[in-house]
C-alpha cells in the first residue's frame, strides 16, 4: 500500500484508510458478527491500511470499542481517528441529542475515547460538526491542550467551512479536513481545497463511493435497514436513485474499458485530484475491501481525468445529499 502525508504535518497514513462506522450497530444492519468484523479490520491492516476512521457517536461509543479490541495488537502499526462534538444522552439507549464542543465536554469525551480505543493517545482528532454555540477558537484551544498533555497527536474537522479552518488553524494548525467528496458531490473544489492548499492541510473524503450508490450496489429494489440512514436522504429517495443511474453506468462503462470496477475508478479518481487526499472508504466484506485496495494501483492518465469530468459534468445529480436539518451543521 502507498502512503501518504496529509497536508505538511508529519502524519503519514496509507493512501487508503478504512472508514468504520457500519462495522458496528446503529446504522443499519452489520454484515457479521463482531468477531467477523474484527476479523475485517485486521485483514486491511495485513493489506496495508493503516489509517482508521472511527467516532464516539457511532454506536455510540460501540465502535471505538470495536476499533479498540481490533487495533490493540497493531497499535504501533496504524493511525486511529476519532471525533467529537455530539451531546449523548445517558443509559442504555444513549443517542445525540444536539451539539456540544464546550472545551470541559471535549476533554470529557476524549477520556472516555482514550478507554474505548485502547490507547494512550488519540492519532487525529476531529470535531465531528462545527457548533455554532461555542467559538472555534474556544474548541481549538481545548484540543491544543490536549495535545499538550499527549493525549492527542493532531486537530481536524469535519464538515467546516473556510473561515472556520481559517480560525481554528490560527489557534491550533488544523492536520486534515474531512467531508463528503466524491464523484457525485465535488463541492468542496470552489473554496475549500484552495484553502487546504494554502494552509497545508489534507483532505479525508468520506463516503468517496457515494454511500455505496457509484458501485452500481444500490438500485431502485433497494430495501433500507430502519436504522440505516440513508434511507432518509433525498439522494437516496426511489425518483432520485432512477434518475441518477445515469451516472451509475457512466462510471461502470468507464470502468469496464479500464478493466476496473466501478468502485475502483471512483477512488482512484479521489486519489489522482490531489496528493494530500485520503479517501476512507468503508465496507464489511472481505472482497470489497480487497476490491477498495485495488484502487491504489490504477493511474488514471490526463486524458482519463478529463474524459471522465466532461462526462460526468453533463449529468445532473438529483436529490439533496442530506435532509435539512443535518445539512444546516455543514460548512459552518
Amino acid at each position: 500500500m502507498k502512503k501518504r502525508k496529509l497536508g505538511k504535518s508529519n502524519l503519514e497514513v496509507s493512501a487508503l484508510g478504512l472508514g468504520c462506522m457500519r462495522l458496528s450497530p446503529g446504522h443499519g444492519a452489520v454484515g457479521g458478527t463482531r468477531q467477523e468484523m474484527i476479523a475485517l479490520i485486521r485483514a486491511a491492516v495485513e493489506r496495508g491500511v493503516t489509517f482508521f476512521d472511527t467516532a464516539e457517536v457511532y454506536g455510540p461509543f460501540v465502535n471505538e470499542e470495536l476499533v479498540g479490541e481490533a487495533l490493540a495488537p497493531l497499535r504501533e502499526q496504524v493511525v486511529i481517528a476519532t471525533k467529537f462534538g455530539f451531546q449523548i444522552g445517558s443509559g442504555k439507549d444513549a443517542h445525540p441529542t444536539g451539539l456540544n464542543s464546550r472545551p470541559e465536554c471535549i476533554k470529557e469525551t476524549v477520556e472516555g475515547s482514550l478507554k474505548r480505543l485502547r490507547v494512550g493517545t488519540i492519532d487525529l482528532l476531529y470535531q465531528h460538526r462545527v457548533d455554532p454555540n461555542v467559538p472555534i477558537e474556544d474548541v481549538a484551544g481545548a484540543v491544543k491542550d490536549l495535545i499538550r498533555e499527549g493525549k492527542v497527536k493532531h486537530f481536524g474537522l469535519s464538515e467546516a467551512g473556510v473561515h472556520t479552518i481559517r480560525r481554528a488553524h490560527a489557534i491550533q494548525p488544523v492536520t486534515a479536513l474531512q467531508s463528503e467528496y466524491s464523484l457525485w458531490w465535488k463541492r468542496p473544489e470552489e473554496e475549500i481545497f484552495p484553502t487546504l492548499e494554502e494552509l497545508g492541510i489534507g483532505f479525508v473524503p468520506f463516503s468517496p463511493l457515494g454511500r455505496g450508490f457509484l458501485t452500481g450496489a444500490i438500485t431502485e429494489d433497494t430495501q433500507f435497514d430502519p436504522e440505516d440512514n440513508r434511507g432518509s436522504f433525498p439522494r437516496f429517495s426511489l425518483e432520485a436513485r432512477k434518475a441518477n443511474r445515469t451516472l451509475v453506468d457512466l462510471i461502470a462503462a468507464f470502468a469496464a474499458k479500464r478493466n476496473a470496477t466501478s468502485a475502483q475508478i471512483a477512488l482512484a479518481w479521489l486519489l489522482a485530484q490531489k496528493p494530500w487526499i485520503v479517501p476512507i472508504p468503508g465496507t464489511t466484506r472481505l472482497e470489497r475491501l480487497e476490491e477498495n485496495t485495488g484502487a491504489v494501483t490504477i493511474q488514471l492518465t490526463a486524458d482519463d481525468l478529463r474524459e471522465l469530468d466532461a462526462a460526468i459534468a453533463r449529468i445532473k445529480v438529483h436529490g439533496d445529499r442530506y435532509p435539512e436539518g443535518l445539512e444546516r451543521m455543514t460548512n459552518r
